[in-house]
Parts: structure tokens; sequence; C-alpha cells
């Protein structure tokens, strides 16, 4: 790859994550597009990560960290890559994940094809993936956009984020997530950057909000990086649930058009008892949720429901 080429910034969000982040790092400077610059914003970490990516950054000097000064999630993170970046385009990478080498060249490449295509000024290419656990199942991450019919008309990605509602021949995938997300710089200026009030779903939040602006929304069929399933407090069931709920209300307005705000404000609720295991509660939610929209509560249930249990108990498999 030509060193002309347009220059990228891969920002890596950190947070006390001491055990991967040289690993991230790595992962970031052995990409086989030449032209990047690597900025690494730590978030207040507590366990040496920062340390550990200053020793790694003294040998490559395309890597530039900031550290903030007060914890932000994040949201807080990506934006101060944001506002520091250089590129024309801005992948974001996690601090747990490993992106294969080819994974930003292929994105660009993708990304500039479909503009040219489509004639479409706002676009977000998603890298497809796969998670592993520590059992060792491995969970696809397939990208939205990566087959079927392209994702050109308003309220198909925002539809389905907020209510589950999927059209037939659109391939929704693994949803939207911030960890394989590329876009060009001037995209998240026009859509706005990520809502820091949000310390879960604030990538699901930009998506809706790219959509609804006629943004459009394709991914590579090739895997681009390896997560790795973590566990920390602000991913509990609890935290997803605040964070859910408070998307169902910034998006009130378009949901009461729909007539499915009360659906989408108590869906994440039902899935949160789920997973408390709160069965009574479980059946009451589904009730409500069921006397009003009963054909669209059931079938949400029938599609996401089975696919729900099966990854469950892949990814409990054998804990005592």
């Amino acid at each position: 790859m030509s060193d002309t080429a347009e220059l990228v910034t891969i920002g890596i969000t950190c947070f006390n994550a001491a055990d991967t982040i040289e690993r991230a790092l790595e992962s970031a400077v052995k990409q086989d597009w030449a032209n990047c610059e690597i900025i690494l914003v730590d978030d207040c970490s507590t366990d040496g990560s920062l340390q550990i990516a200053n020793i790694f950054a003294n040998n490559h000097r395309q890597i530039r960290i900031i550290e903030r000064e007060r914890n932000g999630g994040p949201a807080a993170s990506r934006n101060t890559i944001l506002q520091n970046a250089n590129g024309v385009f801005i992948a974001f990478f996690d601090d747990d994940d490993i992106s294969y080498q080819h994974r930003v060249s292929e994105q660009v490449q993708q990304l500039k094809a479909f503009e040219k295509a489509h004639k479409v000024e706002f676009v977000a290419c998603y890298s497809s993936g796969q998670r592993r656990y520590e059992n060792g199942y491995i969970k696809p991450m397939e990208a939205i956009g990566s087959r079927g019919k392209p994702f050109l008309e308003r309220g198909l990605v925002a539809k389905s984020i907020l209510v589950h509602d999927q059209k037939k021949n659109y391939y929704y995938g693994s949803g939207t997530p911030a960890c394989a997300l590329m876009a060009r710089k001037k995209t998240f200026e026009e859509v706005g950057y990520f809502d820091d009030s949000m310390r879960r779903v604030e990538d699901a939040d930009f998506a809706i909000r790219l959509d609804l602006i006629g943004g459009a929304f394709i991914g590579t069929r090739k895997i681009g990086f390896e997560q790795l399933a973590t566990h920390a407090p602000d991913k509990s069931p609890e935290k997803n649930l605040e964070a859910e709920v408070l998307l169902a209300q910034k998006n009130k307005g378009y949901l009461e058009a729909l007539g499915l705000y009360y659906y989408g404000n108590n869906w994440p609720r039902l899935r949160y008892l789920h997973f408390k295991r709160q069965y009574t509660k479980f059946i009451q939610c589904f009730a409500g949720l069921f006397i009003r929209y009963p054909i669209r509560s059931l079938r949400h249930l029938a599609a996401t429901g089975p696919a729900r249990l099966l990854h469950e108990r892949s990814m409990n498999r054998g804990k005592v």
C-alpha cells in the first residue's frame, strides 16, 4: 500500500486492559495499510495499562497516547480520539481485541467502492469478526450489510435496533458495534460524536442517528478481528438495561410516530428479566407486550429466543 494513500486514524480506547493492550497495539501497527496514525486514549486506568502502552509506543512513532483527566467511559474516549484525529478515515479498535493485518485496508477499499457505486456521502463500514470465550466457544460476528441488499433506505437500521423490525433480503448481522466501525471523519462530524452520557449502547445510538440522516451501512465478509469476551461492572445486565431504556427514551418521538414506544421501552426490560432469571416478572412483562402487539411480540420472541438460549448454553458450557 502506497504511503500516498489517505491517512487512516486507528483509535483505541483503553481502560484497565493491562493483560491485552499490548497485543491490541501490536495488531494496529501491523496493519497492511501503510499510512496510519494510532491514537490511544487511556481513560484513567489503574492497573498499569498506561505504562505498558507507553513502553510499546516508545518503539513506534505512529502511536500517540492521550490521558484523560477523569474517567468518562468509552463514548468520551472515542470522542477524544475524534477530536484529535488527523485521518480521512477513522477506525475504532478495542483494547482487548486483535485486528488482523488486512482489516483497515479491506474496510477502506470496500467503503470507497460503495461510495462510488451508490453515490452515497455518509457510509459506515463494519468489519466481520468473532468473539472467543474462555471455554473455547467462538461466536461469529458477521458484519451488518456483508451480504443481502444494500442499506440505503432510511429507518432500516433504526427500526432493527429499537424494535427488532427487520426486512427480508437485508442482512443485519451482529449489529453496529463500534469495535468494528470505520467511517470518514466527515461522517462523524455530520452525525455528531458519541453521546458521552451513555456508558453502553452508545454505538447503537450513533448508528440510529446516522441512519436517520440517510447514511448507508456496509460490512466486510472476511473476518477482520477477534474479540475476547470479558466481564466488567459497566457490562452488567443492570447497566445494559439502563442504557437501552435511555436509547428508547432518546428516540421517543420517532417510536411514537411508529406506534411502538411502549414496545421499544419495554423489550429491554424483558431481556433483563431473562438474564436475571426473574421468570414470573418476565411472563408479566411479555403479557403486557403481547396484549398491545401480539404478532410482533411472538415473532420477535421466535426470531431471537432460541438463538439466544443456544448461545447462552454454548457460552456457559463447562462451567461448574
